[in-house]
């Protein structure tokens, strides 16, 4: 199969786990692109074994960062942005080729990412959902820290078909993760807000939690997933709990 010209571009850090795989799905790509966060397990090496060029990049806080360096040292104009943990299907593939085949004044596209949840592809609740993470690097850089986006003059096209996302192998895996996630956002929240009062801060703690609870599992009808709605809903909630909580502790030793 003739190469398409095109950049993927995944961010890592310590992901031999998921590595293999993630590029295993991409081996259509005219160019792999590794941005490492200095890993300390085997990512590295598989990546560079199955052809992809690794650059290593300290992480600086900021996951848009992390982005941009993908765009600036991809060879293509258009760059695929995913994650470790990222499958990418055939027919994402096809759909892809076909697009830049046929040429495009787009500047981004967006597509969808399927959330899986211990095996179980997570229907409702809003995590099959739409990122805009396939970008002309010309007219796209990416801004924000944990939630990064691209930010871009032009139009935006949809390819109407899946990525695969495998974000944690357990709940163990997805509450060490999201700590770090939400002490991350919690210092750009004192640097951005300073010093909020307690009454907001409580209320960040539970009036916003409870909403991202509701929003996610009765109005996107994430029940209709069974206990794994019920327990991811809860998890994805408990994000918000802890980046308040954080911020708190933050507070706390300043005063």
């Amino acid at each position: 199969m003739e190469k398409i010209k095109v950049t993927v571009s995944v961010i890592t850090k310590n992901e031999e786990r998921h590595i293999a795989k993630c590029l295993e799905s991409v081996g259509w790509a005219d160019e792999v692109v590794i941005v490492d966060g200095f890993s300390t397990d085997k990512t590295s090496e598989i990546a560079r074994s199955m052809g992809a060029n690794v650059i290593e990049h300290k992480f600086s806080g900021s996951f848009a960062d992390e982005r941009n360096v993908g765009n600036e040292r991809a060879k293509n104009d258009w760059v695929l942005h995913i994650d470790a943990d990222d499958i990418v299907t055939e027919d994402f593939r096809d759909k892809l080729q076909t697009i830049l085949a046929r040429g495009s004044d787009e500047v981004i596209y967006k597509f969808r990412r399927r959330n899986f949840f211990l095996g179980h592809s997570m229907d409702y609740g809003g995590f099959h959902h739409y990122i805009p993470n396939l970008v002309n690097r010309k007219y796209v850089k990416y801004k924000g820290d944990v939630h990064e986006v691209p930010v871009f003059e032009g139009e935006m096209g949809v390819i109407d078909a899946d990525i695969n996302h495998y974000p944690f192998d357990s709940v163990d895996q997805f509450i060490q993760r999201q700590s770090r996630y939400a002490g991350i956002a919690a210092k750009r929240m004192l640097e951005t807000d300073g010093v909020l009062s307690e009454r907001q801060i409580r209320k960040g703690m539970i009036g916003r939690t409870f909403k991202v609870f509701w929003k996610s599992y009765v109005k996107k009808q994430g029940y209709k997933d069974g206990v794994y709605g019920l327990a991811f809903g809860m998890l994805f909630a408990m994000i918000n709990f802890l980046k308040w909580a954080k911020y708190w502790e933050l507070v706390k030793k300043d005063e």
